[in-house]
């Protein structure tokens, strides 16, 4: 690769993660099987994923009462979370929720359900950093965490 090529990519991994709703768990893996050095991507991704997260806890009272106004349009979504809450509490949401709802809604709905700004940034920070880290250090040793081992389902990608 070309270094602006190289720039170019490792700028998409930036502004991607900082997406809602695409999250460095998940990037990170892809971009690092994809050729990217793990610990810039790592960095990058986790970077730009906390960055609108922190927004989203900033501006939470903005948020809120916008939120008001749309919340029958994610019922699904925000159900899962209220479950997580009930069950697992803060740190159960902040853990679970980017692989089920996405760490932005995690922290919003972390903050909606009773979470103090200090302790969900904590621990959104914890698992976005620690899911992102865990999964890039198995994509870098060459741990196939999407293997596909049905017959039926290989068909497909052949």
């Amino acid at each position: 690769m070309e270094f602006m090529d190289l720039i170019w990519a490792y700028l998409l991994v930036f502004l991607l993660a900082a997406t809602p709703f695409v999250e460095a768990i998940y990037l990170t893996p892809i971009a690092v099987v994809g050729g990217l050095s793990p610990l810039p991507v790592l960095l990058l991704a986790i970077a730009g994923n906390l960055a609108t997260v922190y927004l989203v806890i900033i501006f939470i009272e903005m948020i809120k009462q916008w939120r008001q106004k749309k919340k029958d349009e994610s019922g699904k979504r925000a159900e899962r979370a209220e479950k997580l809450w009930k069950k697992y509490g803060l740190i159960g949401l902040t853990l679970i929720g980017p692989f089920l709802i996405g760490s932005h809604l995690s922290a919003f709905l972390s903050l909606v359900f009773g979470g103090t700004k200090r302790n969900v940034t904590l621990w959104i920070t914890i698992s976005v950093a620690g899911w992102s880290i865990l999964l890039t250090v198995l994509a870098a040793f060459g741990v196939d965490i999407f293997q596909i081992d049905n017959p039926f389902i290989e068909q497909f990608f052949e």
